[in-house]
């Protein structure tokens, strides 16, 4: 009987879902950076490998929102049966390589550093047909501006609330981004070539799965209707969804439910 028990707790301790947070020492910015990971159980195949969800935070917020504010995401992991990383974006990287401050590299550090240790590091399908990238607000932008960059890393990206068009801050209190980019009237080609608004080029005719979605009550609805109507206007197929809210993690929590059923359909045509 002590056997059998001593047996049950090993093979539970085996298969049972592990939450981490990694520590990735990001050559470009020469610092540690901490990531929350989560990995499914394993009860039925312990040599299947796992697709992976990137889900970035907004703006003010750090690689823990996540998880704190929407512990459910650990059932989403075994419920799809994916490995789900929280990057931290510092509360104002806005996930791009600075030009006007290179301290600030979190295109290279997530596109080059991350991606790296968590396939080193996890039983991963190391492919964009297993790799897809979403968030909300800040990292809404920072999703789609990954992913239309590194359509060789991500096959699916979605964004929550994303700043879609940071132009209209660059007179107003603007989140850090003169800090990223520099003052509007001295770098404006800064602001103009790092806003999603007008990147949509860099998907015409590709194969990128896109959704996004917005509140209506939001600040950010406008920006959200404009790049929807864009990529109509443009013939890029994507996923475009309206819904009754604000700029808040009720919104937030809510939505992902929606994201997590776009990235498992995503997964399921392509493995």
């Amino acid at each position: 009987m002590k056997k059998a028990f001593l047996l049950l707790l090993i093979s539970s301790s085996l298969f049972a879902q592990k939450v981490d947070t990694l520590t990735v020492f990001s050559n470009s910015m020469q610092k540690n950076i901490k990531n929350v990971v989560i990995v499914p159980n394993k009860l039925q195949d312990q040599n299947k490998v796992f697709p992976v969800l990137y889900l970035l935070h907004g703006a003010y917020g750090k690689y823990s929102d996540w998880i704190k504010k929407v512990p459910e995401i650990k059932n989403y992991a075994n419920q799809y049966q994916i490995i789900i990383v929280c990057p931290d974006g510092d509360p104002f990287s806005w996930y791009f390589d600075s030009p006007v401050d290179n301290k600030y590299k979190y295109e290279t550090y997530i596109s080059k550093e991350l991606i790296f240790e968590i396939d080193k590091n996890y039983k991963t399908i190391d492919s964009p047909k297993g790799r897809a990238i979403t968030g909300l607000s800040m990292g809404g932008h920072g999703a789609f501006y990954l992913a239309f960059k590194h359509q060789d890393l991500f096959g699916a990206t979605g964004s929550m609330s994303g700043g879609m068009n940071y132009i209209p801050f660059a007179h107003k209190e603007n989140y850090e981004l003169t800090k990223r980019l520099g003052d509007f009237d001295t770098y404006p080609e800064n602001w103009k070539n790092n806003t999603i608004i007008n990147m949509t080029d860099l998907v015409l005719g590709k194969n990128l799965k896109i959704f996004f979605d917005c509140g209506v009550d939001d600040f950010l609805f406008a920006s959200n209707k404009e790049l929807h109507q864009k990529m109509l206007a443009q013939n890029i197929p994507h996923d475009y969804t309206e819904r009754p809210g604000g700029h808040s993690w009720d919104y937030w929590s809510n939505s992902l439910k929606y994201h997590m059923v776009f990235f498992n359909t995503f997964f399921e045509s392509k493995n």
